[in-house]
């Protein structure tokens, strides 16, 4: 049976020079599609990926990653925006990466488009009254 989940894969600094991710294709016939990375040698890596395969695979993939050290979390995680918070300061419109914070130029008012969010909580560690919040 194929699946095809959307996840987010946290790598510690010790094997962010390793070829973690092209061993999910190569050892366990997993297809990827990566939606956001930011992975740099000696830093913490934070890659959205989707990952599709037969589920025995997936499995044994999702394990080796587990084993390797790489933090998984799903998608299913939200973020949402506290709107009695948000100040509309702008501190997340240009580190996001999916441009899912936009300024409306009547108003000035920051619009958050929830549908083009990966959940890479960039902005939720950027944003100055903490108006951005993990949902589970």
């Amino acid at each position: 049976m194929a699946i095809s989940r959307r996840i987010v894969l946290h790598f510690p600094p010790r094997i962010t020079n390793q070829s973690i991710v092209c061993r999910l294709a190569k050892d366990f016939d997993l297809s990827f599609n990566i939606i956001k990375a930011s992975v740099t040698p000696g830093e913490e890596g934070l890659m959205v990926m989707e990952l599709s395969g037969d589920q025995r695979n997936y499995d044994k993939g999702i394990q080796y990653l587990t084993e390797a050290g790489v933090k998984i979390q799903s998608l299913s995680q939200d973020v949402v925006r506290n709107e009695d918070r948000c100040t509309h300061c702008g501190a997340c419109i240009n580190l996001c990466p999916t441009g899912a914070f936009t300024l409306e130029p009547k108003t000035r008012k920051v619009l958050f488009d929830h549908n083009k969010c990966v959940v890479c909580e960039l902005c939720i560690k950027a944003c100055p009254p903490r108006a951005m919040e993990l949902y589970f």
